[in-house]
Formats: C-alpha cells, structure tokens, sequence
C-alpha cells in the first residue's frame, strides 16, 4: 500500500510529513446520515489514523438517495447506520481504525466519547446534539466542524475553541432552524458541497494549516454563495465560550421525555425555552404531505403511525408508541 497515497502526498501543503500527522490523527463524527457518511469515507480514504462515528439510527430507504455508505441490503437488513458505515469504511481502507458507536449522543456522554478526539465532524440531525457536542467541544478545547444543510441549501463554519465565536454565539446568524430533510427535503449535491467544506478544514487542521474563520453558506439551485466574517460576533458573555458555563451540559437544558402511564404516549420537553411559530411549522409539514390540524395553541398530525400534538412552548405528545427513544426520533424528524 505505498502508493496508496501517493497523489495526497505529492499535494505540497500536505506532503509525506502531513500524511503522517493525518495517520496519527482521531476525527470523531457525529451523526451517520449524509454528512456523516460523506465526511467519513473522505477522511477515511485521506488516511486520518483513527475515524469514529456515532449514531443511533437504523438505515431505511429514504436515506439512499443521499447516505453514500449504505446499500439496500442495509435496509432489509434493517443495520444500524453506524454499524453498516463501520463495515463499509473498513474495506474501503484497512489502514485505518474505524470504530462504530450505535448510540444516542447526550450531555451525559458526549464529553467521554470526544475526549481523546483531535476534531469532531457535525453531522448531526437535530439542534439538541449540536449544541450539546458544542458545548463538549469547548469545554474539551477540541476543533468542532459545523455543517448543516437542506434543500439546495447548506452552511458551515469551524469553532476553533478560544480563538472564534462558537455556534452558541452565532445561534441568530444560523437560518436553518425549523427546517428538516423530511420538510424541506435535500438533494445530494448540497450535501456533498457543506461535506466538502468540512473535510477540507479537517485537512487543514490535522495537518496543521490554518483554517478561514468565516461562516459559508450556499444554495446550489440558485447558484447563490457568501462568506462571512463573523469574528466579531464571539462573546465574552456567551454562556458557551465566554463564561463557560456549558449551559448545554446541564440537566435543566435537557430534553425531558417520559412515557405517561396507561396512555401509550411519550410527552417530550425540550430544555430550551422557546416559542414555536406554529404556523409556520404547519405550513411546512403540510408542504411535506402531512394532514394538519392547527389551532392558535398547537399543531398536530399523523405519520408513521403515531401523532404528535406540538404546543407552542415545544412540549409535544407523542401518541402511539411508548418508545422513549423512537418518540425523540419522531420529534426531531419532523420538527429538527
């Protein structure tokens, strides 16, 4: 395998002795959907020494349209998806250590599972994730690559931690919110676009390049893109990154979900306050084809064979299944 990667090395910002800071590096991904699995099979082919990815869905047909790793035999077989991904990226390169993790990340566990990473990869599906490996990411002093993407659309940035803002900071500036494959859909090449970004700034910082400090942010469909210097939006008062305060690590800033006795339903408590534009929400799924009934206090409507009632403080009734794990699924499938 000496040529194997010959033409990366012959690259001169990277070189034989880039190579060999990449072979002893350890990028953590969390999340194994699109971006997971496209950042992944890149920084696995790159020769990064170690790849460790964690996610705690299973792959389903919806996902090959766009999740590179996984086959239809992946789905029959109902895999999870970081299982099928850790088999896969294994033969794509026996040269390096790729380990699997089907789990849900959380406050409790994220600063163990990133603590020996040399960077993290977003890859995550819903804003409670990102902002609790956020906060992990800054307390651990490890590099934290953000991307998101849907539709056409999709940004990224790298918290570098100490020197730019972190996403906490920036939480205003990000217009993605509300907003799920499953609402608004997604086409694979804006995928492949944020997951480029991402892998590019990967690169650079394992192989000691510095990294631009800027939010980017595109539209493939309508050949629309920007950069923004956002240096000065780094607060010395963001309970994140200034006062350290990890807010996102507390229990009060939680999810909360529980199965209510006798009813066959999990209510879901998001930790964070804020006033849902129902409106807006039921727009949007109706947009995706669901039937739904609103009212000045809530939306609710039917899907996979459960229905949600979503309040417009967050709380959400999730009827039809007592599956703690399987409700917080639902809920941010449809509400992100």
């Amino acid at each position: 395998m000496t040529d194997r990667y010959s033409r990366q090395e012959l690259f001169q910002p990277i070189g034989p002795s880039g190579q060999q800071k990449l072979r002893s590096s350890h990028a953590m991904i969390i999340g194994a959907g699109a971006l997971g699995t496209a950042s992944a099979e890149m920084l696995v082919r790159a020769g990064v020494g170690k790849v460790t990815i964690a996610d705690r869905d299973y792959v389903e047909w919806s996902n090959l349209q766009r999740q590179q790793l996984y086959t239809e035999d992946d789905v029959r077989q109902e895999m999870p998806k970081a299982a099928a991904a850790e088999k896969r990226l294994r033969s794509i390169n026996s040269d390096v250590e790729v380990e699997g993790f089907v789990m849900d990340v959380t406050a409790e566990n994220a600063p163990g599972l990133i603590c020996d990473a040399s960077l993290i990869v977003d890859a995550t599906d819903n804003f409670e994730t990102r902002m609790i490996v956020n906060d992990a990411a800054v307390q651990k002093g490890i590099p934290f690559l953000y991307g998101a993407c849907v539709g056409s659309y999709g940004l990224s940035f790298t918290v570098i931690p100490g020197v730019t803002p972190c996403l906490h900071c920036l939480l205003e500036t990000l217009p993605l919110g509300g907003m799920t494959c499953d609402t608004a859909g997604i086409i694979s090449p804006a995928v492949l676009q944020t997951a480029v970004f991402q892998a590019a700034d990967a690169l650079k910082l394992l192989t000691g390049e510095p990294v631009e400090h800027v939010l980017r942010s595109f539209d493939l469909w309508k050949n629309e893109r920007s950069e923004i210097n956002v240096a000065q939006l780094k607060s010395a008062d963001c309970p994140s990154c200034g006062t350290n305060d990890f807010p996102f690590l507390s229990y009060e800033n939680q999810t909360k979900a529980a199965v209510l006795c006798g009813r066959n339903t999990v209510q879901i408590r998001t930790g964070i306050s804020e006033q849902f534009d129902l409106q807006r929400l039921a727009e949007q799924l109706r947009r995706a084809g669901l039937d739904v009934s609103a009212n000045p206090y809530l939306i609710s409507f039917r899907a996979d064979n459960v229905k949600m009632v979503l309040f417009r403080d967050g709380r959400a009734l999730i009827h039809g299944t007592s599956d703690i794990s399987r409700a917080k699924s639902f809920y941010h499938k449809w509400i992100g």
